[in-house]
């Protein structure tokens, strides 16, 4: 994809969330958005307004923004032009004015070589930017540069998060940086904040829907479960979503949509989902509707296929022959070493209780497991999916909440927090167990493509890296009631016993 195609693409979007105004100092390297905003501002699809200084085309941008209460882009091009929308981007911080600040930059790869014209301007406005958001041409397509922009304008509307103000919109453009503008696209991204619980945004038109739960508050899970219940639509909720309960939910719903997922039309996504290839792929469809609810200021869209983003909504029911598919479906297909380990802590965890899970397989086994008909609450560390620190979380949240309190992980997770296994003498301590399946390594990268037979000659040292490092041994020292058990009959004795340590020997897989 080249820099032309970007410029088109950049303005585009802006026009499509709703931006009707463009403030252009001129320079080579912007030349790209000088012409693709020049032919939008012919077409009458955007005013565009010339100014030969930054500093003027800033302030100008400011006032448009100010009496017309809707963003309003400035363009740049790179180097000290940048710097000189810092004064309007202060006032525009501390007025809650909405502006999209567009520099123009030099490859990333230039920065520091004493290339020409060439800063390290992103994140050049500092505090006054209530964020910074990077595109280059020699990454991502014309749709991840879209939802770049969709973020950004979002962002300085303050739409969601209330807060309007100047965001920073970095653009890295390589050459070459003129050339025949591709035809126009509409690139469409409704933000309907003023929805929510009382007034949901209502779409009309009928769609085969499933319902997409990622890791997700307690409250946010009860929303998605309560909308596929209300329209009869497929549950797909992950472990830790908080959803995963009710007749619509499909417990081996990622093994499902290899039949099933060519025919949905629509997704309405809850939460954050993170946890399997197949969903993932269903995200990144441009054939599929995808509306995502959030109560954030921002949204998750990897795929960057989101057309619309509320606080709520409500959809048409779903035809009765649409779910009782996906429940003739829902049968487990694969039984990995680790399954049973999940399907023994998620049945015996109760309404009363929590279950916090570690990243990397054994969550993955959990999103296999049969939905339970009373579940617990459930956490996880899904924001960027690391696998420190979980013990330690888990500790806050037996302590917050009072409740008994599981953390199911696996061994290299339960390393990677070995100080969380320290019970402070003088500090209040939850009451908690922690079920560790101990497979000796990273067993996830063998489904990965580290995985492949060519990579066998390396792989246990940088990926499997086992430890072999005796648990019990080092729980008992630290004041645990320390078990190992080596089957299912043996982690049922475990879990219903005054063991708080247990460790549950599997094979590799």
């Amino acid at each position: 994809m080249s820099s032309i195609e970007m410029g088109a693409a950049i303005v585009d979007a802006l026009v499509g969330v709703g931006v009707r105004d463009v403030v252009l100092a001129p320079g080579s390297r912007s030349a790209p958005l000088a012409l693709a905003v020049d032919r939008a501002a012919a077409d009458h699809r955007v005013r565009l307004h010339v100014r030969i200084d930054e500093r003027v085309a800033g302030f100008t941008a400011l006032g448009l923004a100010k009496a017309g209460q809707q963003p309003v882009a400035v363009v740049t091009t790179s180097g000290t032009a940048v710097a000189n929308l810092a004064p309007a981007a202060m006032e525009a911080r501390a007025s809650g004015v909405p502006l999209v600040l567009i520099t123009a930059d030099r490859p990333a790869h230039l920065v520091g070589t004493g290339a020409n014209q060439v800063a390290d301007q992103v994140g050049a406005f500092g505090a006054s930017a209530l964020g910074v958001v990077r595109l280059s041409s020699e990454s991502g397509d014309a749709a991840a540069w879209a939802a770049g922009v969709h973020r950004a304008v979002t962002l300085a509307s303050g739409k969601l998060s209330g807060e309007p103000g100047p965001v920073q919109l970095n653009v890295e453009f390589a050459p070459p940086l003129v050339g025949p503008l591709p035809a126009a696209v509409q690139r469409v991204l409704d933000v309907h904040a003023e929805s929510g619980p009382t007034q949901p945004h209502v779409l009309e038109h009928p769609a085969r829907t499933v319902v997409l739960a990622g890791d997700a508050t307690p409250q946010v899970g009860a929303e998605a479960r309560a909308l596929a219940e209300l329209t009869r639509s497929p549950l797909l909720a992950e472990p830790s979503s908080n959803a995963r309960a009710g007749e619509c939910a499909i417990a081996a719903y990622r093994e499902v949509l290899a039949e099933l997922a060519p025919e949905i039309e629509r997704v309405v996504v809850f939460g954050h989902p993170t946890l399997s290839r197949p969903v993932v792929s269903l995200l990144s469809r441009d054939d599929v509707e995808l509306v995502v609810v959030t109560d954030r200021a921002t949204w998750p869209d990897p795929g960057h296929r989101a057309t619309l983003v509320a606080r709520a909504v409500e959809i048409p029911t779903q035809d009765d022959g649409w779910l009782d598919r996906w429940q003739r479906a829902d049968v487990r297909r694969s039984n990995g070493p680790q399954q049973f380990i999940a399907d023994e802590v998620v049945s015996c965890a109760g309404p009363d209780t929590n279950l916090v899970f570690g990243s990397s397989s054994i969550i993955r086994a959990a999103d296999l497991s049969p939905v339970a008909p009373r579940p617990p609450l459930v956490y996880a560390n899904r924001g960027v999916a690391g696998i420190d620190g979980t013990v330690s979380t888990a500790v806050g949240i037996g302590l917050a909440t009072g409740r008994p309190t599981t953390v199911l992980l696996g061994d290299l997770t339960a390393q990677h927090d070995l100080g969380g296994w320290v019970k402070p003498t003088l500090e209040p301590w939850p009451d908690l167990r922690v079920v560790v399946a101990d497979d000796d390594g990273g067993s996830i990268f063998h489904g990965l493509e580290q995985g492949a037979p060519e990579f066998d000659g390396s792989f246990e040292r940088v990926f499997g890296t086992p430890q072999g490092l005796d648990l019990v041994a080092v729980a008992s020292a630290l004041g645990w009631t320390a078990v190992r058990v080596q089957d299912r009959g043996g982690l049922v004795k475990a879990l219903s016993s005054d063991a708080d340590f247990v460790v549950v020997s599997v094979p590799r897989g």
